[in-house]
């Protein structure tokens, strides 16, 4: 489990306890911090003999999550904000227990989207036969449910650093045309707090889709710009119909 974080001493105390608290035993906690200003740094101290982290500036989530892949020992990895973390101490076990693992496996589960307070918004419902062509609209396998096996970052590289919202989507768009097979949890394994990077961000979240989309070549450039507009009309409904 790789956590990125900058002075998020709010928060991370209780995603370090969600993640160490798990009963599954064979674990990896990597938590990256950019040179934190707060509390942060006192918090990883306490947990030195716990974790592996690191403090250092870097160029943002990609360079973060880059560094943490490279010090990973493990099969599988997933992505953690400081303010996210796993739901319940059953989560890894209930994943990864009695499960034949594949090369290149893909695992998800359902995110519950909470407030600053903690409150439930939406929870996420994944598909139980999932289709790649979903991947097309939106980000449809949530990174804090997503679980990565190592094996993908050695086919299909690491984060780019010129992404600065959707990082993870652009990895996933990457292996498009020879997706691993998916397995989806009817289940609700982590929190996706509302206070990231993209917060507010919805226009510039959507262009960067769009840029990530044609720089793979995933469907033709004209349909990719319809499917823009079609994101771009349901945006401006939706405000609208707030006011």
């Amino acid at each position: 489990i790789i956590i990125s974080v900058l002075n998020g001493d709010k928060h991370i105390y209780n995603t370090i306890q969600s993640i160490l608290n798990q009963n599954y035993q064979n674990k990896e906690l990597i938590v990256i911090d950019g040179r934190s200003k707060d509390g942060t740094i006192d918090i990883l101290r306490k947990y030195s003999n716990k974790i592996k982290w690191i403090s250092e500036p870097d160029k943002g989530i990609s360079d973060a999550f880059n560094k943490g892949i490279k010090l990973a020992t493990g099969d599988y990895i997933n992505f953690q904000g400081d303010g996210d973390g796993f739901i319940h101490d059953n989560v890894l076990t209930e994943i990864f227990d009695n499960r034949v693992l594949k090369k290149y496996l893909i695992i998800c589960g359902n995110i519950e989207r909470i407030d600053l307070n903690g409150n439930i918004l939406f929870t996420t419902r994944l598909k139980e036969n999932f289709r790649k062509t979903s991947l097309l609209y939106k980000m449809s396998l949530p990174h804090q449910g997503l679980f990565l096996p190592k094996s993908f970052f050695d086919k299909f590289g690491l984060f780019d650093l010129t992404i600065k919202y959707a990082m993870d989507y652009e990895l996933l768009l990457r292996a498009y045309n020879s997706f691993p097979e998916v397995v989806t949890i009817n289940s609700s394994v982590a929190f996706w707090r509302a206070d990231g990077l993209g917060q507010g961000k919805t226009l510039d979240i959507l262009r960067e889709y769009l840029r990530i989309k044609k720089k793979n070549k995933v469907l033709n450039p004209l349909i990719l710009s319809l499917i823009y507009v079609f994101d771009l009309a349901k945006f401006y409904l939706k405000k609208f119909y707030r006011w």
